[in-house]
């Protein structure tokens, strides 16, 4: 079979991925390297004993113990070498023995067009309110990422009330950052050297800016006349500005350990936040399993704990399976683009207008008299004509492109923007216009040097001016803000896809999708990097970066609103709530599609849009109790022992079935479906179970199935009836092809109405997924 260039280049990405591991765990192995030793959940006095004497083992064999885990789950992080590690990992105590790993970070009006995507819903009643809660102060986000910049008005505290008395966190003294920092907003601040590495700072102030970042926007306090420059201009406000927040900085500017978050979510559920907010995650081509991720490990005792956990999909998109932070407890999200555009108009000699997307403060003169060069026209004699048609570095001739604006293709990963446009600078080009799709959809800046990104199809109108003309010019205008841009929302092209590779019986494609795309929020104040601060300018306050990071807390926002109308709801009802009340339709009331132009599917954006209010009165709510997480770990293949360890304490007659597989996920009671079988001669039957959540106690719910043609849902029975005495009720879905021309991958959605409410789930129906 012939290999496609993609599968080319996925597989040498591997091999040398793979090859490099080998050579550093060799030169590891004697010296030794940070492990992880999981020893599953803290309940278990077994466990805390034999924790105990592990840890007092390794102390008194000079091993370096670098955290140590005992609030909501045991273990701790260790230097061993491979031989203690393989050696420690066969104690019937341990769970799992496994090399810290690094993770990476997944990197204003977004909160009103959300509101406003709502609004177009409410003829349908599915939401009777667009009124965001005013006050949610007792709840708690508790945000692992880079810190944070206390000092930022969006973490201002006026108006706030007491700290909540059952807020049990601290606020640590370190380099640059003191108790003082913290105040009724900012509760509690931590941080988590990262062993091992340079990066070495002893402090949970912010010095990438991601944190500072996304933290606003999960719970900001409303800051009028903000903006990046003038760019952007507005109200910047977090989703739940009432909220309180509890920084963990687990990141460096080398990436995140993974012995750090999991010291970060030890300590998260000690100190009793709400919620828990994490926009970093691994790649998706070194996705580990769920024992050996310290996210998916936290994320599990913390939900224990009634902490209900967000994270972002990745970035690794729009190739299909590239979706991470998979585990069935964590709510994911992708990123979508809202209704704004940050337009650079390319104006050629024959006044016709390109309109192009980027964050420049050109000075160029507003009429087309610079002259315009491709790059193959501008080739150094040393290059090569495709190197040149992509203005690589050094590939083009200074002569030629003085004062100059250059037309270049940017379709390859060789370089970066940055780098080509920078080579253009040093030449003494006078702007530059690159050619791309998928970057016109995201806003690159440039600062005050003249650039723009165009679209292939606008991309040929500009060759064919240059080709018509022996003195072809243009100019480059600065940046323009364009609001109710449209269609928005689509998927940002970066947002990491469906299916997941390891559990491909549940829709984890994701879960949810928010903005993501051009997203304002608080920065750092003292960056002075070239791509963040304009010349002669003071650092800005606000910055504009996208990212699934931007989606996370705009999700962690809307659970924070949730939680504080009802505070007794359960992580999964949560999540149910934030589901089933998803929006699938856009500003033009048409359906969501992809940064393509097509339909976006549950792969794409899971079950939709968040709404910031749908969820707070959702009508049902597919509850998972904490058995059924123990049965997601017995089908996926773990034995009786380990699952006893993690929990801590089975529940009274909990036992792995028999023929537990991973088919059987199905059943899990997920506000999605997902059934990865051929059904084409056989049916298949999954279950569920709703609880009635709304004050109306007596009601009757009956359902609609959106299924392709060729594919038979059947709902048993088609109508719920609750009562006060009946709260939760059951139904099954069967699945059959009828039709044997039917697509490898089908989706749908059953919907139950009320007629005050609509619980929608979506399906996807597929015969070809590779299984864990």
């Amino acid at each position: 079979m012939r290999t496609s260039p993609l599968q080319s280049l996925f597989l040498f990405a591997c091999l040398f991925a793979l090859s490099y591991l080998r050579k550093y765990e060799a030169a590891q192995s004697d010296a030794g390297m940070i492990y992880i030793v999981y020893m599953g959940a803290a309940t278990s006095a077994t466990n805390k004993n034999t924790h105990s004497l592990l840890l007092g083992s390794l102390m008194r064999n000079k091993n370096t113990v670098v955290h140590s885990y005992q609030h909501g789950f045991t273990g701790f992080a260790v230097r061993l070498s491979k031989s203690e590690a393989q050696q420690l990992g066969k104690h019937p105590g341990v769970v799992s023995v496994f090399p810290d790993p690094v993770f990476q970070v997944h990197t204003t009006r977004s909160w009103d067009f959300l509101l406003y995507e709502t609004s177009l819903l409410i003829d349908s009643n599915q939401h009777s309110s667009l009124d965001l809660p005013s006050q949610a102060s007792d709840t708690i986000i508790g945000i692992l990422d880079t810190g944070i910049w206390p000092e930022s008005e969006s973490f201002n505290d006026r108006g706030m009330g007491p700290i909540p008395s059952r807020w049990k966190g601290t606020c640590m003294d370190g380099q640059d950052f003191n108790s003082s920092n913290c105040n009724r907003k900012l509760i509690g601040a931590r941080y988590y050297d990262d062993h091992g590495s340079e990066w070495q700072m002893h402090s949970a102030r912010d010095s990438v800016g991601h944190g500072t970042h996304v933290a606003s926007t999960a719970a900001g306090a409303p800051v009028p006349n903000a903006s990046y420059y003038g760019i952007a201009a507005g109200t910047a406000k977090g989703g739940s500005p009432t909220s309180r927040i509890a920084m963990y900085r687990v990141c460096s500017p080398g990436g995140c350990r993974g012995s750090a978050i999991m010291a970060a979510f030890d300590d998260a559920i000690a100190d009793e936040v709400d919620i828990l907010s994490l926009s970093l995650g691994s790649s998706a081509l070194f996705a580990p399993d769920f024992t050996t991720d310290p996210i998916a490990i936290g994320a599990f005792h913390a939900v224990q704990k009634g902490i209900t956990v967000i994270c972002s999909a990745g970035n690794d998109g729009p190739s299909p399976q590239t979706v991470v932070n998979v585990a069935p407890w964590i709510l994911t999200v992708a990123a979508t683009t809202i209704d704004r555009d940050f337009e650079s108009d390319l104006v050629l000699g024959n006044n016709k207008v390109i309109k192009g997307e980027s964050i420049n403060f050109s000075d160029l003169r507003e009429s087309p008299e610079y002259p315009l060069i491709d790059g193959v026209s501008a080739k150094a004699s040393s290059a090569r004509e495709e190197e040149a048609r992509k203005c690589y570095p050094d590939s083009l001739d200074k002569e030629k492109i003085e004062g100059k604006i250059v037309f270049c293709q940017h379709n390859d990963t060789v370089f970066t923007m940055k780098e080509k446009l920078l080579g253009v600078k040093a030449a003494g080009g006078a702007g530059v216009v690159f050619v791309n799709d998928k970057a016109r959809l995201v806003a690159s800046k440039s600062g005050s040097f003249p650039m723009t990104v165009i679209g292939t199809k606008d991309a040929a109108l500009v060759l064919e001016y240059i080709n018509s003309t022996r003195n072809p010019s243009a100019t480059i205008l600065p940046t323009e803000t364009i609001t109710n841009y449209k269609p928005a929302p689509t998927v940002a092209y970066f947002s990491a896809r469906g299916p997941s590779y390891s559990t491909p019986n549940l829709l984890k494609v994701p879960d949810i999708a928010a903005p993501g795309v051009n997203i304002l929020a608080a920065w750092i104040a003292n960056d002075t990097t070239g791509d963040i601060t304009l010349q002669g300018k003071d650092p800005p306050s606000f910055n504009i970066i996208s990212g699934t990071s931007m989606s996370c807390p705009h999700v962690a926002g809307v659970v924070a609103a949730i939680k504080s109308q009802n505070p007794t709801w359960s992580p999964s009802a949560i999540m149910s709530a934030i589901m089933t009340t998803a929006i699938q339709t856009n500003n033009l009331k048409e359906p969501i599609t992809t940064h393509s132009g097509v339909v976006a599917t549950p792969y794409d954006i899971g079950a939709g849009e968040v709404s910031p209010t749908g969820g707070l009165q959702p009508g049902l709510a597919y509850e998972i109790e904490p058995a059924d997480y123990l049965l997601f770990l017995c089908y996926y293949g773990y034995n009786i022992t380990d699952i006893k360890l993690i929990s801590g304490q089975l529940p009274h007659g909990f036992s792995c079935p028999m023929n537990s597989s991973t088919d059987m996920i199905s059943n899990i009671n997920y506000p999605s479906i997902a059934v990865s079988k051929n059904v084409t001669k056989a049916s298949v039957t999954v279950r569920r179970t709703v609880t009635n959540v709304d004050s109306d106690e007596e009601t009757t719910y009956t359902v609609t199935v959106d299924a392709p043609n060729g594919l038979e849902v059947t709902v048993v029975p088609d109508a719920l009836k609750f009562t006060r005495s009946t709260k939760r009720l059951s139904y099954q879905v069967t699945f059959l092809y009828s039709s044997p021309s039917v697509k490898d991958v089908v989706f749908g959605a059953i919907t139950w109405k009320n007629g005050k409410h609509k619980v929608r789930s979506p399906f996807v129906v597929s015969s070809d997924l590779p299984g864990p």
